[in-house]
């Protein structure tokens, strides 16, 4: 197999409340490249998944439970390229999320979450660094957003 054609597709949810007041982080646990690190949920897809909107509802449900209600946008992606420390080389897709409803029950992925405050992201440390700017990103978005760009997962 030619490692040169192969990469990871790894969906991120940028998953704000819906006055845009906090972001959901999670602290990684185990990962390799970011263990104790905050960032956002989201993981491969899988091509057992059946689509974009599949894996993202499996995702959510896989790390932060299945009782988490959010709207998201899968029409627009921020492409994030990276490769990590094993050299695996990985394209990162981050999609707009509103959180609607649900208690909040983490897999053995993360050791705990927070609802950040957007005025103190900047500060939150660790946390991967392009969080702010996909926070951002998000917040740009949604002022061109149509409640019909949005599923429920």
């Amino acid at each position: 197999m030619n490692d040169t054609l192969n990469f990871q597709y790894c969906q991120k949810i940028v998953l704000l409340r819906n006055d845009d007041s906090e972001v959901l982080l999670a602290r990684r646990k185990g990962e390799a490249d970011y263990d104790g690190t905050y960032s956002l949920i989201g993981g491969k897809l899988e091509t057992t998944d059946g689509g974009l909107v599949e894996g993202l509802r499996r995702e959510k449900t896989e790390e932060i439970g299945p009782d988490v209600q959010m709207r998201i946008c899968p029409l627009l992606s921020y492409n994030v390229y990276f490769v990590k420390k094993a050299g695996n080389a990985m394209v990162l897709p981050h999609y707009y999320a509103e959180y609607q409803s649900g208690e909040i029950r983490l897999n053995d992925e993360y050791s705990d979450y927070r609802w950040v405050p957007l005025a103190e992201l900047a500060a939150l440390e660790p946390k991967i660094a392009n969080i702010p700017d996909m926070v951002a990103w998000a917040k740009r978005i949604k002022k061109v957003l149509e409640p019909a760009d949005f599923v429920t997962i």
